[in-house]
């Protein structure tokens, strides 16, 4: 609270006359960011879809903060603060969920209903990142990437949640060492419940040892948590190598990331929410080379894409595969809604349909064909 004091130029008592701490102040500032979303998605009709779209696209950038705030953040909120956000968050999905079915005849309730959540996971994408374009550019390139997934074909139909993961994680805990269980179970506490709230004594009891214990496999809680995003990140590095050595062409070697990326963040979502939200807790060495391995594993996604779509500038590239990321992301977190095939179908649209802006030194394309 000093910080937030010292950064209006008020004393720290001064704003306890208007919150009564740091987690109010938190709830407010996130609902501060989605109550324009639910303003505007209220009521939303066939006749005023069109004009949503592109105000939507507009709000996603005045709202750039909102990703990070909620998934970074407003994980630390508790009790019914908590339970307030989290609906404040289901009417703006069920809102663009309306929006999806009144811009597209003919989707049904579930899978309006998973749309509404990949549009969400699009509109705030640009928070976890910095790249920009001239503001009319990216706000057409937002509206595009809505109606990419909008205007998709009708699912077929819908798996129920992955069950690979639940099968792994059983199969994982009677057949890995002491140091792979303690790794699993810093994985599963840290997403739970944020790296500042677990200690070395609540990981040595999800295995059965005591705190100390944990020591003969780990320097400090720090050097786990180090490992837990080095294990996740060497997946990734190994998995990227080999579908680059079996892919045909670029196309083919995006379609293969997306649906090995979203199995993955499927079977482990644990590793994304650390990954976004728990990487500052790093020593500053560590931190540094995290964020450096996630930037080059980018812009190998970008590389390629760049190569398939070469209409495409570095900007509007990063801006697409950030978003199809977000995506997969994101639904790995919503339990109901981990169906690998429809989350591929979305960031191959992301990536492959939507438009591309003129490249100042290229001719304007309508993209590729997914």
């Amino acid at each position: 609270m000093s910080d937030i004091a010292e950064e209006v130029g008020v004393r720290p008592s001064a704003l306890y006359r208007h919150v009564d701490g740091k987690q109010q102040l938190l709830v407010r500032a996130v609902l501060g960011e989605l109550r324009p979303f639910v303003e505007l998605l209220d009521g939303v009709h066939a006749e005023n879809a069109d004009r949503v779209v592109v105000r939507l696209a507009t709000m996603a950038l005045e709202h750039r903060r909102l990703g990070v705030l909620w998934q970074r953040e407003a994980r630390n909120v508790t009790g019914q603060a908590r339970e307030e956000l989290k609906e404040a968050l289901r009417r703006v999905a069920s809102g663009l969920g309306d929006l999806t079915r009144a811009c597209h005849a003919g989707l049904g309730a579930e899978d309006a209903r998973f749309r509404g959540w990949c549009l969400f996971s699009t509109v705030t994408s640009p928070s976890y990142h910095r790249l920009d374009l001239p503001r009319a550019d990216f706000e057409v390139l937002l509206t595009e990437m809505v109606r990419a997934i909008i205007e998709r074909p009708v699912l077929a139909s819908r798996s129920t949640a992955n069950e690979a993961g639940a099968v792994s994680e059983n199969v994982a805990r009677h057949r890995v060492a002491r140091r792979g269980l303690l790794l699993s179970a810093a994985t599963r506490l840290f997403a739970e419940r944020g790296y500042a709230a677990v200690t070395i004594e609540d990981i040595g009891a999800a295995v059965g040892i005591t705190g100390p214990s944990v020591y003969s496999h780990f320097a400090s809680k720090q050097d786990l948590l180090a490992s837990v995003i080095t294990r996740g990140e060497a997946w990734l590095e190994v998995e990227l190598e080999r579908t680059l050595a079996g892919a045909h062409d670029a196309v083919d070697a995006l379609g293969a990331l997306m649906r090995s990326y979203a199995g993955f963040v499927s079977e482990d979502s644990g590793f994304i929410d650390i990954l976004v939200g728990e990487v500052d807790h790093l020593p500053g060495s560590e931190r540094h080379r995290a964020r450096q391995i996630q930037r080059e594993y980018v812009t190998e996604w970008v590389a390629l894409l760049r190569e398939a779509r070469p209409e495409l500038d570095e900007s509007a590239a990063g801006i697409l595969v950030h978003a199809a990321l977000t995506v997969a992301n994101d639904m790995a977190r919503t339990g109901s809604l981990r169906d690998i095939d429809a989350v591929v179908g979305v960031g191959r649209s992301l990536l492959f349909d939507v438009p591309a802006r003129p490249c100042p030194d290229g001719p304007e394309s309508s993209g590729a064909t997914s």
